[in-house]
């Protein structure tokens, strides 16, 4: 499917009004958002986003155009950040470190919004958290450092897990992170497996990989590229019966088994809040990089029986949520 068929089928004509509509308007600012296909993975955080610029007075097609674009591999990515760059957007959303890399790497001028996982001063984003100081800001939902936390919660669900495997995606660096769930995992006495992967198909190569060297169970480390083919990942979780922990609800809400981490969704709301802060006259630079303040653990029972899983009564009472 080509990238116009993906706008189309996100936003039908909303997504495509601006480029018409902008030269009727041509002070209407437009927000570009970068993201990886598939495009129905987005949906949720994309109506998020949309609901947290409505919450400040910008409503799409009316005060506020949304210009989309999206890679079908992440190997794109810096070329659709440089054609939005290109068309002096207000604002980019580049959600996940490999987005907003890309975004970095287009403009140092034009505001950038992430959501990402890790710590954005360690990755060069920012100066600080308090103090960006540059043109990037947004949330860091620091999942990546929850990794030793999921890691324990996994081998609490499968306490007789002779090896659990990692999916990490090479691309991503988030060394410290890897190097902690090793840890963790070292000090229970668990052996690892890991696993890499950072296309479709590598996906698919990397749980082939993992069932056939005896893995118990698998982490899915967080990584914008993994919850684009999150259907993927939890399909791919099944068809294997291997019992696996995410970092956001989101693959919960999907099939996933158990996550432990934030929302996404809710990750976006505030990106939106803060887009349009930045279109009232704020400065990115200015605006203090935002932490998540609740984790949850999600379990999903459906999920459970299907594997066959009997999830310990402590596990249970410990969750957020359970669905059923």
């Amino acid at each position: 499917m080509k990238r116009r068929e993906f706008i189309t089928l996100l936003g039908g004509a909303a997504a495509a009004w601006p480029v018409a509509a902008r030269a009727q308007q041509p002070t209407m600012p437009v927000v570009g958002f970068l993201g990886i296909a598939p495009v129905v993975t987005w949906a949720s955080r994309v109506a998020a986003l949309r609901a947290g610029l409505r919450e400040l007075g910008y409503i799409e097609g009316k005060n506020v155009g949304i210009e989309f674009r999206w890679a079908e591999t992440p190997v794109q990515l810096p070329e659709l950040a440089a054609e939005l760059a290109k068309a002096e957007v207000a604002v980019i959303i580049a959600g996940g470190n490999a987005l907003a890399r890309a975004g970095k790497s287009a403009t140092s001028k034009i505001p950038i919004l992430f959501v990402i996982a890790d710590d954005p001063v360690r990755l060069g984003f920012v100066e600080s958290f308090k103090r960006p100081g540059g043109n990037m800001t947004g949330l860091s939902m620091i999942s990546g450092t929850l990794g030793a936390k999921r890691m324990e919660l996994l081998r609490e669900l499968v306490p007789k897990a002779t090896a659990i495997a990692m999916l990490i995606n090479p691309n991503n660096p988030a060394e410290d992170n890897v190097r902690d769930e090793q840890a963790a995992a070292r000090a229970i006495g668990q052996r690892i497996l890991v696993a890499q992967a950072s296309t479709v198909r590598e996906i698919e190569i990397a749980f082939e990989g993992i069932a056939r060297q005896g893995a118990d169970a698998v982490l899915v480390n967080a990584d914008s590229f993994f919850t684009s083919q999150r259907d993927q990942l939890v399909a791919l979780a099944a068809r294997h019966r291997l019992p696996t922990v995410y970092a956001w609800r989101e693959f919960v809400g999907t099939g996933g088994l158990m996550s432990y981490g934030t929302s996404l969704t809710g990750g976006y709301h505030q990106l939106g809040l803060y887009a349009a802060r930045i279109l009232k006259g704020e400065k990115a630079a200015d605006l203090p990089v935002m932490q998540p303040t609740k984790f949850e653990l999600v379990i999903n029972l459906k999920t459970a029986k299907a594997l066959g899983l009997e999830i310990p009564a402590m596990l249970l009472a410990r969750a957020d949520e359970v669905i059923e």
